[in-house]
């Protein structure tokens, strides 16, 4: 991609931003934005949860969560919450995605204190340093974490006053007796809870960072924040009231809290998955229509359907549909949802709209989603931004691109080089007020009001924004050329069989060189690809099969960026709970 000017050295490059498209409606705090939701939604279904599996020919249950039976749940857990004089504290909160974890959430955000969500993935020392750290009052836990709880209970050390569990076991206070009690007050005419102050400019979120104590950083976050935030997406993203959505990112991150808070304020129904197995076939039982997601399991779900494809000997007729299907859009027809109707039907049938962040996402998999009549767009952003900065929207959309700065939230590219290539920083309403009780984090990350994000992008002639990589992660040659290793594994994840890959640079001789680097890759391959392709294979022949297909990759790209060494395994990568590949743990 050609930036704009030619010698940018140091200078400061203004990115453009997304043109709003659709109505919004701005909330001055959460209570007002379910109050909101119940009043303009009432008897819709939020949620709809799965009460008893199918099982010996009997049917699956559920019970249908209508906006207003979510509110007075909301109202009748606060109210309980303030009858066990529980206000004015922090809760964290811990466990896996469910209805009662989102009903203790903005409960407290509805005037109770501060909420500190916690990863489910953190083992007990880091969940303790957490507790700690972020001076919680109160830990409201699912079933899954009671050995946890009451470690943390027996240990003493942290401020914990107070133990809610999310199921009924004994030894604890359960969110049904607080429900309950709650419930009782309201009944008698108790208006207590609606009656708390909220201040949306308060910080009202400590989201942590990182998984590991060493660097573990807790973003303060106001409601005014995170609403904002929301405000700019409801203008540019295509989420429609009566659309279905599956919550399958941890609530615990930014990206699923503050886009399930974006699904109530476009009256968009939820349900939860069974687990990473059950997806496909959640999506089917619940006739998913918008689906947000991580790139690793967007192109997983892309490879399993282009495997479909060719199992049943469907290439051509495959290849046949989508040129009927170029041919109409040329005269402004689009039926490519119904040419493809029975790879859909794979989805559940109703699958339009898929939203991508975290990572870059392979713009083939972009391509190839919209050629069947699903639309995917990329969004991009981090904790201390609420968390969205840049994104697409089906008007506006670049392959391999970020898209264009949100609605409210300016960016520039400061100290770009020759190519344009510089560090992107963000200032707007949705950037953090800083890091609890960590001034030196602080300043290095907001320098001037604007969030120094770290990472390295470049801007196209139109103004769409693409991501180099993380400055960190830059390998620098001696020849003073520059590698971003991002872009290299996004080009060997589109070998059928990649799982995983990781660049990173090593000296070329044994005596340590550091300045003279090659490049070289770690690749998670599939097994059961090579099985059905090839027949069994032993490792060695695996390898030299994976060796000549990076050596034709190689020769497409630029010397420099040649690949000279490779590691081949089927163990997938070590990660953080975010699904990110921890690089120097691996390289």
């Amino acid at each position: 991609n050609k930036v704009i000017g030619e010698s940018m050295e140091n200078k400061v490059i203004s990115v453009p931003g997304l043109t709003p498209v659709y109505p919004a409606t701005r909330h001055e705090n959460f209570r007002a934005l379910i109050d909101f939701a119940e009043s303009n939604y009432g008897n819709r279904d939020a949620f709809i949860l799965k009460i008893r599996k199918a099982k010996g020919g009997k049917p699956a249950e559920y019970d249908h969560i209508s906006y207003k039976k979510f509110k007075y749940h909301i109202d009748a857990f606060g109210t309980g919450l303030i009858k066990s004089g529980l206000v004015g504290k922090r809760f964290a909160i811990i466990g896996k995605n469910s209805y009662k974890w989102l009903v203790s959430y903005y409960a407290v955000l509805c005037g109770l204190g501060v909420c500190v969500p916690l990863d489910k993935g953190l083992p007990y020392e880091e969940v303790k340093n957490s507790l700690i750290k972020s001076k919680s009052d109160i830990l409201i836990f699912d079933e899954e974490h009671k050995e946890l709880a009451a470690e943390i209970k027996k240990s003493g050390i942290t401020d914990i006053s107070t133990f809610i569990c999310m199921e009924d076991i004994k030894g604890y206070e359960t969110f049904s007796w607080i429900l309950h009690k709650g419930e009782k007050a309201l009944q008698s005419g108790d208006d207590s809870f609606s009656k708390l102050p909220i201040n949306p400019h308060a910080i009202s979120i400590l989201l942590f960072t990182s998984g590991t104590t060493s660097n573990a950083k807790a973003v303060m976050l106001s409601q005014f924040n995170i609403l904002e935030n929301i405000y700019s997406l409801e203008q540019v993203e295509d989420i429609r009231t009566g659309d279905v959505n599956m919550a399958f990112l941890p609530f615990h991150h930014t990206f699923g809290s503050t886009g399930q808070t974006l699904m109530l304020a476009r009256g968009v129904t939820t349900t939860f998955c069974d687990g990473l197995k059950y997806i496909q076939k959640n999506m089917v039982e619940y006739k998913v229509s918008i689906f947000i997601c991580v790139p690793l399991l967007i192109e997983a779900m892309y490879k399993k359907l282009l495997t479909g494809i060719k199992k049943k000997n469907k290439e051509k007729s495959f290849a046949r549909g989508l040129k009927i299907s170029k041919f109409f859009l040329k005269y402004n027809i689009d039926i490519k949802r119904r040419i493809f109707s029975k790879i859909i039907e794979e989805f559940g049938g109703a699958l339009r709209f898929i939203i991508s962040g975290a990572s870059p996402l392979d713009p083939k998999v972009i391509k190839g989603f919209e050629e069947i009549g699903i639309n995917l767009v990329q969004g991009y952003g981090m904790t201390e931004a609420s968390p969205v900065l840049a994104a697409e929207n089906p008007e506006t959309r670049r392959a391999g691109s970020i898209g264009k700065a949100m609605p409210g939230v300016s960016l520039k590219i400061i100290n770009s080089n020759d190519y344009g290539t510089g560090e992107l920083v963000a200032k707007g309403s949705n950037i953090m007020a800083g890091y609890y009780e960590d001034p030196k984090a602080t300043s290095e990350a907001l320098i001037g009001g604007w969030l120094h994000t770290g990472d390295l992008a470049e801007i196209d002639s139109d103004g769409f924004i693409f991501l180099r990589g993380r400055a960190k992660n830059v390998i620098v040659l001696k020849n003073g050329k520059n590698i971003y290793p991002e872009e290299v594994e996004t080009l060997i994840s589109c070998l059928p069989y990649v799982k995983e890959s990781l660049v990173f640079g090593k000296p070329r001789h044994k005596d340590g060189d550091a300045k003279d680097l090659i490049l070289c890759a770690k690749i998670v391959y599939d097994k059961d690809y090579f099985k059905s392709d090839f027949g069994a294979l032993d490792r060695d022949k695996i390898q030299h099969i994976i060796k000549n297909d990076i050596d034709k990759l190689s020769d497409s790209l630029p010397s420099y960026k040649r690949i000279h060494r490779i590691s081949v395994t089927d163990e997938e990568m070590i990660k953080t709970t975010t699904g990110k590949v921890k690089r120097y743990v691996e390289q």
